[in-house]
């Protein structure tokens, strides 16, 4: 279940906002500071043996909680049965296992009836609805296991209040523990919907309740958990809703059984407590819904395309044990998914090279040619499970982007994204990649090598369109000139200062740029007119937008990524016209708010 799976009604994802309702830088300068984009450290470790990649499969949410015609004929979320789980997995085995596709995950309701009533045995777990899983969860694992799949299941973070039972019921393989030793007296709830009593992990009762789900789970068979609901994050904050005990017992308990269970954190979870997450799981999703809870699957507004603004912050964090979740790829089934060819494109070029998790919710018993094609590209699938590093958005966060990761082998994976509702060219610059001169170009998508391009490659996009590359330069590393932002010889304006930064290059940044607060950086120097590709590394804990100009001209506002916190810094690279010898460069805040900057980095020739 997702953000707003686990209402009685229908809920909706909004941008900035959950409605809810329960009943009861790419290549980077000298500084040692700053990581180029998406290349590997080096010092590697062995991958280990779970979320070693991100992991593929299929997930129930998202027919169970569409209100697509004939997906839910008995009522909400009824599509969740025992036998149409196992028609979805006769058909990911039949499709799409060869590609790569092996979970079969469960999502919440497993234990409700279709009045969302639930069930608990008598220790107080969740017991199979009898009606939506007549055989209990143990051969649905069976099944799914005999088809050469893994079987994953779901559960919110805490103590269900329906299974409190007043505090009686026993705890199993715990002598003399009740549900009333492992929450707190005064009942305080939790997680995303309230639906829970808040465990109180310092009465050692309360990891024995994990240690008995988890057993559960291992007995029956199971090979992934989603936790839902986890905060921080689920769109709520304050000790009540901070989970990350009980994230830690779950780790704990998985590891006492033997089993090797992925663990799965949702939803929208605070980056705050990313090394949290980190150290306790295998995933984490980092936004809300991805549905719609409308007619279709997903729609492009709600919410699909926040993920190209929310996800560059979190990039850092993915890697070999654990990676960011964005959610469903809903990308098969086109009418029912709600999206045009292009966007469905976009959402899976995203989706690859972020490295999040390939996980459908579409009907697997009734993709299109389109979809299958999407779903089964093995050079796109390549990017997203081999050794390549999650792509890092490289251009301003503006409608025509552009992302990119440096491989292993030196070759770049670069994808284009116009994102505005209307045609638009995008360009990838090779300099703001990190080199100079000419590439070859091979298209992923459509499995064509494009020939050699000098300098760039421009493509002319439909509205929410995307192409995906795979880059093989044939120059040298672009050569860069930098400028530090608390420089004596640049010009502050308005609010703007300098302060401690120590994540920057040389320790300071000049911070406080709102309603008119500005740098101005001077002295600028190249060789000869052109337009040049200026990479600005900056902080900011939310996004902000800036105006950039030179020499006083013609101001161009930019949007800047969020970079997940106060204390990081990131870059962003931007087109600016500059004249030959020296130029002025200034970076204003408008009647706005502006990130932080750190500096800027010039490459010495357009």
């Amino acid at each position: 279940m997702r953000s707003s799976s686990y209402s009685v009604l229908p809920a909706r994802s909004l941008r900035g906002a959950v409605v809810l309702a329960l009943v009861a830088g790419l290549a980077t300068t000298a500084p040692a500071a700053h990581a180029d984009i998406g290349t590997s450290t080096g010092t590697e470790t062995a991958a280990p043996a779970l979320a070693a990649k991100p992991y593929m499969g299929w997930s129930s949410w998202s027919m169970q909680s569409s209100k697509y015609p004939g997906l839910n004929p008995d009522g909400d979320y009824s599509y969740l049965t025992e036998a149409n789980v196992l028609k979805q997995t006769n058909a990911l085995a039949a499709k799409l296992k060869k590609y790569g596709y092996e979970y079969v995950n469960i999502d919440a309701g497993w234990w409700r009836d279709r009045d969302w009533k639930p069930e608990f045995d008598q220790y107080a777990r969740q017991k199979a609805d009898p009606v939506r899983f007549p055989r209990g969860m143990k051969p649905v694992a069976d099944h799914i296991h005999a088809k050469g799949l893994k079987a994953g299941i779901y559960l919110p973070v805490g103590l269900e209040k329906e299974a409190y039972n007043d505090g009686k019921s026993p705890i199993w393989n715990a002598e003399g523990c009740t549900t009333a030793d492992i929450v707190y007296d005064d009942l305080r709830t939790t997680n995303g919907w309230d639906s829970a009593y808040k465990i109180d992990f310092s009465d050692p009762c309360a990891q024995k309740y994990v240690d008995s789900q988890a057993r559960m789970f291992a007995d029956w068979g199971y090979d992934f958990l989603k936790l839902d609901g986890v905060g921080p994050g689920s769109f709520k904050s304050g000790e009540n809703y901070d989970n990350v005990a009980d994230v830690a017992a779950w780790q704990k308990a998985i590891a006492a059984t033997g089993r090797p269970i992925h663990l799965e954190l949702s939803w929208s979870l605070d980056i705050g407590h990313a090394a949290d997450w980190k150290k306790y799981s295998q995933g984490w999703r980092i936004d809300t819904d991805v549905e719609c809870y409308c007619n279709t699957l997903v729609s492009w507004e709600n919410s699909v395309d926040d993920r190209w603004a929310d996800t560059p912050a979190w990039t850092r964090h993915a890697g070999p044990g654990g990676w960011n979740d964005l959610d469903a790829l809903n990308v098969g089934n086109g009418t029912m998914d709600g999206l045009t060819k292009a966007e469905r494109q976009s959402y899976a070029t995203l989706w690859a090279i972020a490295k999040s998790p390939l996980y459908t919710g579409d009907d697997l018993t009734r993709l299109d040619s389109y979809g299958l094609s999407l779903l089964t590209n093995k050079e796109v699938i390549a990017v997203n499970q081999g050794a390549t590093p999650p792509a890092q958005l490289v251009t301003a966060s503006d409608p025509q982007q552009v992302w990119a990761a440096k491989n292993p082998d030196g070759t770049y994976t670069v994808a284009l994204f116009n994102l505005a509702d209307a045609p638009a060219a995008v360009t990838a610059d090779f300099s703001a990649l990190g080199f100079t001169d000419k590439a070859a170009v091979r298209d992923l998508w459509n499995h064509e090598n494009l020939g050699t391009h000098r300098g760039r490659i421009t493509q002319a996009l439909p509205a929410h369109g995307s192409r995906l590359f795979t880059l093989t330069p044939k120059g040298a590393a672009v050569s860069l000139t930098g400028y530090e932002a608390e420089s004596g010889d640049n010009t502050l304006g308005g609010s703007a200062s300098v302060g401690d930064c120590s994540a920057c290059s040389d320790g300071k940044k000049v911070g406080n740029l709102y309603q008119g607060g500005k740098l101005t950086f001077n002295d600028v120097v190249v060789p000869k007119a052109g337009t040049y590709q200026v990479r600005i590394s900056y902080i900011s804990g939310d996004a902000r937008t800036a105006f950039v100009s030179a020499n006083n001209g013609g101001a161009v506002r930019h949007t800047f990524a969020s970079t997940g916190d106060w204390g990081t810094v990131s870059t962003a690279t931007v087109p600016v016209q500059l004249k030959a010898g020296s130029n002025t460069l200034t970076i204003d805040s408008g009647s706005d708010y502006a990130p932080d900057i750190d500096r800027i980095d010039v490459p010495k020739s357009s």
